[in-house]
């Protein structure tokens, strides 16, 4: 019985997706034909368009937004002025809809009250390291994130290894569980997780599941969250997706966080699905990674889930009730500085991309870096071959066998750039790699769901947690020098042109920035 009824719900999703596919490709046939349409049976409306492109193309030019996704919006408005226009106006915007930023802000205004630094922190932090203490002080002024001590850090280097600690964690609940994902999907790793969440809510745990309607789109039945609430959960599905073409539908909680009593915390690049674990194979082995918190830097990961789970469902006035416990002084383990941060579209902060390039510009002898895209701007680049030009050794792992192939090849189109600026290419031969890490001069590292493409920088909400000085940065070298052991060099024998495919990567590299 249990199997037909799984059975019927993946029938129900995939009806979902192909009716979902066609009303927006019905609407998108039905704007272009009416456009083409009217500005060809009326001049005044052909001209009224026109103007409407103009104003497009000036609003496009002046505005914030990297000049990677200008020009990727200036050539359609230019070359089909009439569309491109109108286009840009209906789909154009980077923020999430009025409703929900609204809500968001309200809710993270709630919470500022909440989220004080202790500036003796960063006045040791100062002592010990001027760039690093100048990497905190932006991520605590631009992004609300505190930097903390008194907390320690386990590094997990596969999804399979950080998934027992995870069911270790949740067993022990006994106040409260908060959980945000991009993606859910049925099998032994999420209903392994979903046996306990009812046990617990039966309990009288308070546990609350926030996930994205639309990483979940293709795995999980409509309405899901209804299910979840049958068995005591609280749950919210984060911009629902509904059937009609718009940009809002580009900004999507891609953050991955787990927080049990306020003490205990994971996040990284691990969703709740069987690859993730490789209990069940796609394009290979998946390679991914998480960190576990112990401590007061917990607290970071708690305000970023309050502040989209007020947003969705305002139920929360005493936010005090989900601190961390104090915890004596040294019981966490003095494990250097660790500080959790979240980025969204909600303003021009591109927070993930400074951390990253802050990361890089600092580095004096060495930054890894893993990633399973690689579609970045021209600042980025140039901060890559800039450090591997002074003398830095820049080693960067891809995937050797993608997931989209689109993705795969923009990624490999920026490889012969970075190798003329002597960055040194990697791809991961048993098959994707998941990870978002980047770890340097044995100080300093980051874990989180922040990939190296557009979307990731510009787009979605993500998170990150910022190591120095931890025990787990050094585990990440650690995992970095083993992981190219399994690696394929890139050398130049691998980039020999074949012209159809420079002309397809050459259109999808303008274009990248607008998906």
């Amino acid at each position: 019985m249990k199997g037909y009824k799984s059975m019927q719900s993946k029938k129900m999703t995939v009806y979902r997706i192909l009716i979902v596919g066609l009303l927006i490709v019905l609407q998108v046939t039905w704007l272009a034909l009416s456009v083409l349409m009217l500005s060809s049976t009326s001049r005044t409306i052909s001209i009224v368009l026109n103007i409407l492109s103009i104003i497009a193309l000036f609003v496009v030019i002046n505005s914030r937004q990297n000049p990677a996704y200008k020009l990727a919006w200036a050539v359609p408005i230019l070359i089909f002025p009439v569309f491109g226009g109108l286009a840009f106006l209906l789909f154009g915007t980077r923020s999430p809809s009025r409703k929900l930023r609204t809500k968001l802000n309200e809710s993270g205004e709630k919470l500022k009250p909440y989220i004080v630094q202790d500036e003796a922190i960063l006045d040791k932090l100062k002592e010990e390291d001027v760039s690093a203490y100048g990497q905190a002080v932006y991520m605590k002024n631009f992004a609300d994130a505190p930097m903390w001590r008194n907390t320690s850090t386990t590094y997990f280097r596969s999804g399979e290894e950080n998934f027992p600690y995870i069911i270790e964690e949740l067993k022990k609940a006994k106040r409260f569980i908060f959980m945000e994902y991009f993606i859910i999907a049925d099998g032994r790793m999420w209903n392994t997780i979903l046996e306990i969440l009812k046990e617990k809510a039966a309990e009288g745990v308070d546990v609350r599941l926030l996930y994205d309607d639309v990483g979940c789109l293709r795995l999980l039945p409509f309405q899901y969250y209804e299910t979840i609430r049958s068995f005591g959960i609280k749950c919210e599905a984060f911009n629902p997706f509904v059937p009609f073409v718009s940009v809002v539908m580009n900004n999507r909680d891609h953050r991955k966080i787990l927080v049990i009593d306020g003490n205990t915390g994971f996040t990284g690049g691990i969703n709740l699905a069987d690859e993730y674990i490789n209990e069940k194979e796609r394009f290979g082995y998946w390679k991914d990674t998480g960190i576990m918190l112990k401590g007061d830097a917990v607290w970071n990961l708690t305000v970023m889930f309050l502040q989209v789970w007020n947003a969705l469902s305002p139920t929360d006035n005493d936010f005090e009730q989900f601190r961390p416990y104090v915890y004596p002084a040294g019981e966490c383990g003095d494990d250097g500085y660790v500080q959790p941060y979240g980025d969204s579209p909600l303003d021009f902060e591109n927070v993930g991309e400074n951390v990253y390039l802050n990361i890089i510009n600092n580095a004096k002898e060495y930054v890894y870096i893993f990633t399973p895209y690689l579609i970045i701007d021209n600042e980025i680049v140039t901060a890559l071959c800039l450090a591997a030009k002074r003398g830095v050794d820049v080693r960067i792992v891809t995937p050797h066998i993608p997931d989209k192939k689109y993705a795969f090849m923009l990624t490999q189109s920026y490889y012969e750039q970075l190798m003329d600026g002597g960055v040194k290419m990697y791809e991961f031969k048993p098959g994707f790699i998941h990870a978002k890490c980047f770890v340097s001069d044995d100080t300093t590292a980051t874990v989180g769901t922040i990939n190296l493409d557009y979307r990731s920088l510009y787009l979605h909400f993500e998170c990150g947690v910022y190591l120095y000085k931890t025990s787990s940065v050094m585990e990440v070298k650690k995992d970095a020098l083993e992981t190219f052991e399994k690696c394929i060099p890139v050398t130049r024998d691998m980039l020999k042109p074949v012209f159809q495919k420079v002309v397809l990567q050459a259109i999808l590299k303008l274009f990248a920035p607008m998906f």
